[in-house]
């Protein structure tokens, strides 16, 4: 065995069970790793300097196909179900034992790095991957150890991602070829069949929502970003709903742009990196996002690459419209360095409502911010999957249900419990349709929700006057500075007010039938404030 890079670590691979590999590569910095990419065929590097990978088969998450180990020091914890799926712990040994035989005489790359800013909170988790690209991404996305932190290094949890050594259905018990398997006894994710970078950022997201909320630290899917006057908001909000868009703000800075903690206190970044979808990016409305697809570190998985000319084409969604770039944070201008901050003073929850009739603004009381956290509404919309050819409601949970290890109530109660004790004042934003529903309406403007974003955070919309929505109870404002008012009810953006009614109910009933499985978990106050029809 050979190694390379820096090992000052006496905790070696064979504490992983891992021996007889061939060359070990320790912490290889960004350019070093860029070598090894490029010399294993991985990857091109295209103009300006971002190395573009393609993942094949799997362009992105396999829900489906992930697991908890079932082991009884975490075994009365999580929440079992469709979500969690329990994996029996011999099938996880054998499965484990063929991964370690698999890796022997092959070339592997470590990176130690840590997870959560705080360093009250933080744990050292220590990546293991096949490829030189998947430990790039690692070392973009997590926070990286200073040398001198090499030294005493001993990861709390370890990833090991094989992408080439497959599962066998039959013998080992996963649904298909790909596995993703969390054992919390032993402290060991393992990932294969799938090279979607992905898995190993939302591995770590679920072992933080695992440990933190027993530690009465909230952990969210949310981005966040501070104003001049330290005003601190939280952006929470599912995939292709704006969270990394807005929080990248060139009058506001960036603490992070997808997963937090909330402690006693204040607000700290989970990672060290970004991963943001670049589909269709413009210059022009996500500047600083869009910059970070042209410099040197980032990765962009399944962007379109001209061979010769070596220039990416952000429109085309030929491989997938889930193209994606990972950076360093570092990579935009104006962020939180520290990735800490104080106790946040705004809350906004992000839908892209498909079906148009949601306000694209609205302010929430306390019970209506626990309601819709619960519910966690977005749309999918036709063409974006398989079989979808109308708008498909989407509840997840806590805006995050695939990475929630805990019930959802949990959760929940801890967020309840902190914007009440800081007062935070909340709001729930539409970034999807108006006019009409997918296919008859348009998207709203970028330009009208940062206007009501910016409104709410300054203070602009406390003396706008508000009226609550007929059906959906949200307290919704006269009036905003730079945004027609008729944008603002959507009923008015309507030609005909008859179907917006309808589509209104229609949804309305969605929310309700949705959340009959809290309905004993939540005070009357909280029940009651969810959509109200006949």
């Amino acid at each position: 065995m050979r190694e390379h890079g820096i090992q000052a670590s006496s905790y070696g691979l064979e504490n992983h069970g891992i021996v007889n590999v061939n060359d070990v590569y320790w912490n290889l910095t960004t350019s070093a790793l860029y070598e090894e990419a490029v010399r294993r065929r991985e990857g091109l590097v295209a103009h300006l300097g971002p190395l573009v990978v393609r993942t094949g088969h799997h362009t992105g998450r396999s829900p489906n196909d992930k697991f908890i180990v079932r082991e009884p020091s975490s075994q009365d914890h999580i929440w079992w179900g469709n979500v969690n799926r329990p994996f029996d712990p011999d099938r996880f040994d054998r499965l484990y034992s063929r991964l370690l035989a698999y890796l022997q005489l092959k070339d592997v790359f470590v990176q130690d790095c840590f997870a959560g800013a705080d360093p009250q909170y933080q744990i050292p988790v220590r990546v293991i991957t096949e490829s030189a690209w998947h430990s790039l991404f690692a070392r973009n996305m997590f926070i990286q150890a200073r040398p001198d932190q090499y030294v005493d290094y001993v990861p709390e949890f370890t990833i090991i991602n094989t992408p080439r050594f497959h599962a066998v259905p039959r013998m080992d018990g996963t649904n298909s070829e790909v596995y993703i398997i969390v054992h919390f006894g032993q402290k060991v994710v393992i990932i294969g069949g799938s090279s979607y970078a992905g898995e190993i950022k939302k591995s770590v997201f679920t072992i933080l929502n695992y440990l933190l909320p027993l530690e009465r630290v909230l952990s969210m899917h949310c981005s966040a970003n501070v104003g001049e006057s330290d005003d601190v908001a939280l952006f929470f909000g599912l995939s292709g709903t704006g969270k990394t868009t807005l929080s990248a703000d060139p009058h506001r800075h960036l603490i992070g742009d997808d997963e937090h903690g909330w402690s006693d206190q204040g607000i700290f970044n989970f990672e060290g990196g970004c991963y943001a979808k670049v589909i269709h990016l413009s210059a022009e409305a996500e500047p600083e996002i869009y910059q970070t697809t042209r410099r040197f570190g980032s990765i962009l998985e399944n962007v379109a690459i001209d061979t010769d000319t070596r220039r990416i084409d952000l429109e085309d969604e030929t491989l997938t419209e889930n193209t994606r770039a990972a950076y360093p944070i570092s990579h935009i201008p104006n962020i939180v360095r520290s990735g800490m901050a104080a106790h946040p003073t705004h809350i906004i929850f992000l839908t892209a409502d498909a079906f148009g009739v949601m306000p694209p603004i609205a302010k929430l009381t306390p019970e209506q911010a626990m309601y819709h956290f619960l519910a966690g509404y977005t749309a999918k919309v036709a063409g974006t999957e398989k079989g979808v050819v109308e708008p498909q409601a989407t509840f997840s949970t806590c805006f995050g249900a695939p990475f929630m290890a805990l019930h959802p109530t949990v959760y929940a109660r801890l967020l309840g419990e902190k914007i009440e004790r800081h007062q935070v004042q909340c709001w729930l934003v539409n970034t999807g349709w108006t006019g009409g529903p997918y296919g008859v309406g348009y998207r709203m403007k970028i330009a009208y929700t940062r206007a009501m974003v910016n409104a709410a955070l300054n203070g602009e919309l406390e003396d706008a006057g508000f009226e609550p929505d007929p059906v959906f109870g949200v307290h919704v404002p006269a009036n905003c500075c730079d945004v027609p008012d008729q944008v603002l009810r959507p009923r008015d953006t309507w030609q005909d007010k008859e179907a917006y009614d309808q589509q209104s109910r229609r949804l309305a009933h969605m929310f309700i039938e949705n959340f009959q499985p809290f309905e004993d978990m939540v005070s009357s106050d909280v029940r009651a404030a969810g959509p109200q029809v006949a």
